[in-house]
């Protein structure tokens, strides 16, 4: 086979986060600059509405499965769902004052250390199965909601973690359509964002599946990856405060430019690799036109989505100038029902560690033939 050349490294690329370089195959999904982001090979917008378990199937066999086919995977979850008594008892004994992504990727470990069967396809499996299970836990101990109900995933698997919740107020039929909406979208992206990269080169030294995906989510904790739909959020309360939730276009246009000849930050918009309005984001602005249309903080993301990419794309100097998928999930979630914010990255990689856990997969076990990826070991 002709060696091609992908990418030629010189002084100017060293200490800037490895933009731009190659780092392996990710045979999951793929993010183009136009089209958005596919799942093998099938566009986001498309796989939105269905189940999650049809979508972490599709990622984790690398075609869609068939209804008995899925049922038949749904089975097999179903007997791994529930954590021994002994993680969960550890779980909750975790400090409440420790910052969520702390408390989750802590939560990880301990699953780790009683849950794992020391193969990496294994606990692939395990570990899908059971993340509703650790992240409800997790955040009924750390917010001080009681014990967890064991789960039950024949409700469906997002449904199961919404019924382990012990959040007050109602559980309704739309949180439930907003967290499997949700989950589809946060599933996997690519292989060389953080957590992602993270995870597979913790792995790389032959860390088990727990451990690495603990590292995974403290890499993503941060505000420049996870939390980013936090601050997306502060930062759509913030405008709303200011001028209310009756403000027309004119006024959201006039608060941007404000902020912006004050060097202040415009929170939601732009991506690394896209060029056009994050896929991801068109569904949620579309889901919530239809649901939440008049949901204050909605009204405001709307209006944010219109008016900033009009004021950015006047600078030529930005690449992208359209909204991203943090932009519009926050005051989704809040609309939908669940108005704990401090809890929304959790829920990413509540998401996020189904993809990279089936990305590590192929690195330690598929990869060059079955050698897998060695060690990371860069200059």
């Amino acid at each position: 086979m002709e060696e091609r050349v992908l990418f030629e490294i010189t002084r100017e690329h060293l200490e800037t986060g490895l933009r731009g370089v190659p780092v392996g195959y990710c045979t999951t999904s793929h993010v183009d600059p136009v089209k958005g982001l596919t799942y093998v090979g099938r566009p986001i917008q498309r796989l939105s509405s269905r189940d999650p378990l049809e979508v972490i199937y599709l990622l984790y066999f690398g075609e869609e499965g068939s209804k008995e086919q899925i049922a038949k995977f749904q089975k097999d979850l179903t007997k791994r769902a529930t954590c021994q008594k002994e993680t969960i008892e550890h779980i909750e004994r975790l400090p409440k004052v420790g910052a969520p992504m702390d408390v989750f990727a802590a939560a990880l470990l301990i699953a780790g250390m009683y849950e794992t069967a020391g193969n990496y396809r294994e606990d692939c499996l395990s570990v899908i199965a059971k993340l509703p299970h650790i992240t409800a836990a997790m955040i009924n101990s750390h917010a001080g909601w009681g014990e967890t109900p064991l789960p039950n995933l024949e409700l469906g698997y997002m449904e199961s973690f919404l019924h382990m919740l012990n959040m007050p107020g109602a559980k309704t039929a739309e949180l439930a359509q907003v967290f499997r909406l949700f989950n589809v979208l946060h599933f996997d992206h690519c292989g060389g964002n953080l957590s992602t990269f993270v995870g597979k080169a913790v792995a790389s030294g032959l860390e088990p599946m727990y451990g690495s995906l603990a590292a995974s989510m403290t890499a993503l904790a941060g505000p420049r990856h996870g939390r980013a739909n936090q601050d997306c959020l502060q930062f759509v309360q913030s405008v709303l405060k200011e001028v209310g939730e009756n403000a027309s276009g004119s006024d959201i246009e006039k608060l941007i430019r404000k902020k912006l000849s004050n060097n202040e930050l415009v929170f939601g918009f732009g991506h690394a690799v896209l060029r056009v309005e994050d896929p991801r984001a068109t569904v949620c602005f579309d889901y919530c036109k239809k649901h939440f249309y008049s949901h204050p903080l909605v009204k405001i993301a709307l209006l944010l989505r219109t008016e900033g990419t009009k004021v950015l794309k006047e600078n030529p100097k930005i690449s992208n100038p359209y909204p991203n998928i943090d932009a519009i999930t926050g005051s989704m979630l809040m609309a939908a029902g669940f108005p704990y914010p401090q809890y929304y990255t959790v829920l990413f990689g509540l998401s996020r560690c189904v993809g990279i856990a089936i990305q590590i997969v192929y690195e330690r076990l598929e990869a060059r033939g079955g050698k897998g990826v060695p060690i990371m070991r860069p200059l």
